[in-house]
């Protein structure tokens, strides 16, 4: 370095991206599985967990570099954005009339989601095993969603998406905790697992 050049450090905000998408995910999949009911009190989280700490880890990615963390934070964070925003039109936030649309554009929408996902599961395998499952998971949890919302083999369908929820969350939760203890400690204390080695 330089005399007299200020060296700008960064640290990983994976954490605080996976634990945002761990705790949006649990919350979520508690309404999906029946624990509980409604959507008002799930908006907050979805503001702010689900997108705030989404897209603040991507924008910090997307600073260090990382293209690839970048993309997936910053998407999934906007999906939250309007996710939250749906359920407020629902719960009246936006007036009356205001949700008198087709519903099955949501479904397109998670079909959107559901592509997006697929390519961006092909590049987790070259990350770590963990986020590849993780990603594997957010697959079948838009899958249940496009298929629910359009009303094919709801019940099973529905039950599927909220199952991969409640599951991406656990590995989001192990995601954000080994990124965390592993800097934190310098040695591998909670394993992720190598990436697979076949596209690099």
């Amino acid at each position: 370095m330089k005399p007299n050049e200020t060296k700008i450090m960064t640290v990983d905000p994976s954490p605080i991206g996976l634990f945002g998408l761990a705790m949006i995910t649990l919350v979520a999949a508690s309404v999906k599985l029946g624990w509980t009911e409604g959507v008002s009190y799930v908006v907050p989280w979805a503001l702010f967990l689900g997108s705030i700490a989404q897209l603040y880890a991507g924008v910090k990615d997307a600073q260090k570099g990382n293209l690839f963390g970048a993309t997936a934070f910053l998407a999934y964070g906007l999906f939250w954005i309007a996710t939250a925003f749906t359920w407020m039109g629902q719960l009246g936030a936006f007036g009356e009339g205001f949700m008198t649309g087709d519903k099955n554009q949501i479904a397109f929408a998670y079909i959107g989601y559901f592509i997006f996902t697929l390519y961006m599961t092909i590049g987790s395998m070259e990350t770590n095993k963990v986020l590849f499952i993780i990603f594997c998971l957010i697959d079948v949890l838009f899958l249940g969603l496009a298929l629910s919302t359009f009303g094919v083999a709801y019940e099973l369908t529905h039950t599927m998406a909220g199952v991969a929820e409640i599951l991406i969350s656990v590995m989001a939760f192990y995601g954000s905790a080994a990124t965390v203890l592993n800097g934190h400690f310098g040695k591998t204390f909670l394993p992720v697992g190598k990436p697979f080695g076949i596209f690099k």
